[in-house]
């Protein structure tokens, strides 16, 4: 999927390519913040570096949890971060008008894991031309994203990527099975979720959970078993975001992991 974004640094590296950010765009100066501070890592270890940020979150649990700071505000803010670093960005669209809406702003639309069969969606999403990355259901199997994909690249673009996140594990856990990365790779690149892969959805609270403690142990089996991209939620205080605090990644601990993984990377090229 990089080879398409023209905006992108360390493309010919041959490591994996990094989606990181905050959940949601809580403000500009932290957007700013965070994609500096991530572009210094990758740049030292040839990372190729797509900035994320949800310009608003709609599958909350709760009808108080919080969802946006304004939904122009949040994709100036992602623009700017875009022009500021001439980096490319990415956000989740939940509606069909979201397509063109966010195309304007960002060069990657990703389509969230419970709205994948969504045809109108992802045919909406990849009319616009812009990239489209696809998060992989809980509910279901890595053989049937073949199917999402294809609705991709029915509609003329070819420009998609798969994103793993976990499969429903009981009620309240996710787990990754990691024989299906090598299998969606047959029908697109394929990026793992690590943060996601880690909540704890559908607690009694209704707030998810986490485990932010197994970051760096998916995160390394996922480069081992040759995943493309990885793709982590990270603020500078997990325990103060506005959304997904539980399994997010505290950014101060970004660059040991990331040189863990360059390093797996290399071994097994």
């Amino acid at each position: 999927m990089i080879q398409y974004l023209d905006n992108i640094s360390h493309k010919d590296s041959k490591n994996f390519f990094l989606i990181a950010g905050p959940c949601i765009i809580e403000g500009e100066d932290m957007a700013l913040r965070i994609a500096e501070k991530v572009i210094s890592i990758t740049d030292k270890y040839n990372i190729p570096y797509i900035f994320k940020g949800s310009f608003k979150k709609a599958n909350r649990s709760r009808v108080d949890s919080f969802t946006t700071i304004g939904e122009e505000k949040s994709l100036e803010i992602l623009k700017k971060v875009g022009e500021t670093f001439n980096i490319p960005t990415t956000t989740d669209i939940h509606e069909n008008e979201h397509a063109a809406l966010a195309a304007q702003y960002v060069d990657v639309l990703q389509i969230p894991a419970f709205l994948v069969r969504q045809t109108d969606l992802l045919v909406a999403a990849a009319q616009t031309g812009k990239c489209v990355t696809l998060k992989k259901g809980q509910f279901l199997s890595p053989e049937a994203m073949k199917f999402a994909v294809q609705k991709i690249t029915d509609s003329d673009n070819q420009k998609v990527a798969i994103i793993e996140r976990g499969n429903s594990f009981g009620y309240t856990d996710l787990i990754v099975d990691y024989r299906g990365i090598p299998t969606m790779r047959e029908y697109a690149p394929v990026i793992l979720d690590v943060t996601h892969s880690l909540q704890q959805p559908n607690q009694s609270s209704g707030v998810t959970g986490g485990r932010p403690d197994l970051i760096e142990t998916v995160a390394k089996a996922g480069i081992a078993v040759g995943a493309d991209g990885i793709f982590i939620e990270t603020h500078p205080t997990p325990e103060t975001a506005l959304s997904d605090g539980a399994n997010m990644l505290r950014l101060d601990l970004l660059e040991d992991l990331l040189q863990k993984l360059t390093r797996i990377r290399e071994s097994i090229l």
